[in-house]
């Protein structure tokens, strides 16, 4: 097999695969929006998030973000919120304590905002129910 069509095959797939992408990066994420609303999962018991506060309004973005961006619904603008709350959250939560994201804990939010700016350029995939929209 040679190497363009090995990179024919590949590309085949490149719409699915960002789907997938796309689905398990709003799993986790709705995941962190549901820990700081409902307490689930569990936060440590040191932890709570008050009402109306910045963090609920976080949880809040990333709860319902999360589930549009599993679903694939309107995925590029909310997207573009979610990168910005990401870049948000780290140069006030954890830029403040250290220059290098391993030791300040914003690896996560790093990662995120540029994985949600990726997708407002790539678009959610083909398995998204803005792509179904499209046909």
């Amino acid at each position: 097999m040679s190497q363009s069509s090995t990179q024919s095959t590949l590309q085949a797939y490149a719409p699915t695969i960002l789907s997938i992408v796309r689905i398990v990066a709003g799993l986790i994420f709705l995941a962190h929006g549901t820990q700081k609303l409902f307490g689930f999962p569990a936060l440590p018991p040191d932890r709570e998030i008050p009402l109306f506060g910045l963090m609920w309004f976080g949880g809040i973005l990333e709860a319902f973000g999360g589930l549009l961006i599993v679903i694939g619904l309107f995925t590029r603008p909310v997207a573009f919120i979610l990168s910005g709350q990401m870049a948000v959250a780290y140069f006030m939560f954890h830029a403040p304590k250290s220059f290098f994201p391993a030791l300040n804990g914003g690896d996560a939010a790093i990662l995120y905002c540029f994985l949600f700016l990726y997708f407002v350029f790539a678009g959610p995939g083909s398995i998204s129910v803005d792509a179904a929209r499209k046909r």
